[in-house]
Parts: C-alpha cells; structure tokens; sequence
C-alpha cells in the first residue's frame, strides 16, 4: 500500500481534492472567477472552518456583511457560521485556494506532531 497519493490539477472553474487524493481530515480546493463574476450563493458551515489562499488577481469576500477586500498572497480563515461570498474585482479575475477543515480539530501541527 502506498502512503501518499499524487494528482495533477489542470486550470478550471473548480477543482476538488478531496477524492482525487484520498482526503480523511480535509477539503481543498482550486477556485478561479473570471472579471466581474461571483459565486452565486452565500453560504455557512455546521462544523468546518475555511481557509482561503489568493493565488492570482483580485476581488472580495462578503463575510458577514462585511467587503473584505482580497489580493495575491492574502489569506482569510472564516469560522464555521460565518456566511460568505467570494467575488473577483471587476476589472480582474481571482484564483484561490480553500481548504476546508473541522473546527477545534487540530491537535498538535509541525514539530509537536512529528516523529522524528
């Protein structure tokens, strides 16, 4: 048995990993949105918390009500409850990552984790 999994991603719309890698503790995906587009609905989560990574370009995030303005680089964590929408500026499209994990999970994380 193999202890790893490899996928190769091409550009898209939207691109999950979850089955492709064989996710157990996380949802990551690739985004992208044209100039002037958005994803047309507002959501929330019961128990997972986001983790969004803007790879390319610019927009915004409505979290809350609240215009958080994004660009290359920026990274936004949204708490389970909170509802959000992701838009690309109007004059540029936006490329991000999300990963998706259960809030309160993460027990111990880079050298408290390892084995050495």
């Amino acid at each position: 048995m193999e202890n790893y999994t490899k996928t190769t991603v091409q550009r898209g719309a939207r691109t999950e990993l979850h089955d492709a890698l064989h996710l157990t503790g996380a949802e990551i995906s690739l985004n992208e949105l044209p100039a002037g587009a958005g994803v047309p609905f507002i959501h929330a989560h019961r128990q997972n918390e986001e983790i969004y990574g803007v790879l390319e370009g610019e927009g915004y995030a409505v979290l809350d009500g609240e215009r958080v303005p994004l660009k290359a680089g920026d990274w936004v964590r949204v708490a389970p409850a909170t509802k959000r929408q992701f838009f690309a500026a109007a004059e540029s499209g936006i490329r991000y990552l999300c990963i998706q994990v259960k809030a309160g999970s993460l027990g111990g994380y880079t050298a408290e984790d390892a084995i050495l």
